[in-house]
């Protein structure tokens, strides 16, 4: 058993080395910054323009349909008061012209909580260390194959580890698909037929950014318990 128990051994060891370097590498690219969005979906910057000048067309489109059926009142045919759809049309004409500005400060805002929690001070932490102290327990608490055992329940947190980690990223590549197809969203609030839909669109995107700030919660909190661990294994 013992050239088994080496191969166990080695494979855990670069197991958690790999967990270790996808670790730092994703906790310090996700946030609420658009930086690394942009780096690997630069198309979506380049064609943020498109979905403006789309987005206002549309604005226009509707003020000039409802304005025309104003017209069929008599007749029975419903419309939007034109003072006030007027009043909406241009204000988010406006909006629409503004969104990146006004995206990139909820962003901001949205950045400054995110940044405290991967700032916070934690326990000195390497996943690789992980895989020593748990066959040191697991020695003094298993009989047979300590390795192999080990090796199953660091397989068991590297797969969850990695899931989590997964789900964060999937969190920040939608919330930038969010980001840049806002003037799309912001086009609906000009109508008071589908100004619905915008109110959804604002409530899916402080949902997205509370749901990332809570990934980065969670990884922060999975990752001080490991280092909580490693400092003292035998306090269980």
């Amino acid at each position: 058993m013992g050239i088994l128990d080496g191969i166990v051994e080695w494979i855990a060891e670069q197991v958690m080395n790999g967990l270790d370097l996808i670790s730092t590498s994703v906790l310090g690219a996700l946030g609420c910054d658009m930086g690394t969005f942009l780096r690997y979906f630069p198309a979506a910057e380049t064609m943020y323009g498109i979905f403006v000048a789309t987005a206002i067309g549309l604005v226009l489109l509707n003020w000039v349909w409802q304005l025309f059926r104003n017209f069929g009142l008599v007749a029975g045919v419903e419309a939007e008061d034109p003072i006030k759809l007027s009043i909406r049309s241009v204000l988010f004409i406006g909006l629409i012209y503004y969104c990146d500005q006004i995206t990139e400060m909820v962003l901001a805002v949205g950045g400054t909580p995110y940044a405290w929690i991967l700032s916070s001070d934690l326990p000195p932490l390497n996943f690789a260390d992980f895989n020593s102290v748990l066959l040191t327990i697991l020695g003094v608490c298993a009989s047979g194959s300590v390795a192999l055992i080990a090796l199953i329940l660091l397989l068991i947190l590297a797969w969850n580890y990695i899931k989590l980690l997964f789900e964060a990223a999937e969190r920040y590549i939608l919330l930038g698909v969010i980001v840049y197809t806002a003037p799309m969203a912001f086009a609906t609030g000009a109508s008071q037929s589908t100004s619905n839909i915008f109110k959804s669109w604002c409530r899916m995107f402080g949902g997205q950014l509370f749901l990332l700030m809570m990934n980065a919660w969670c990884l922060r909190l999975f990752t001080s318990m490991v280092g909580s661990f490693l400092s003292n294994p035998l306090s269980l």
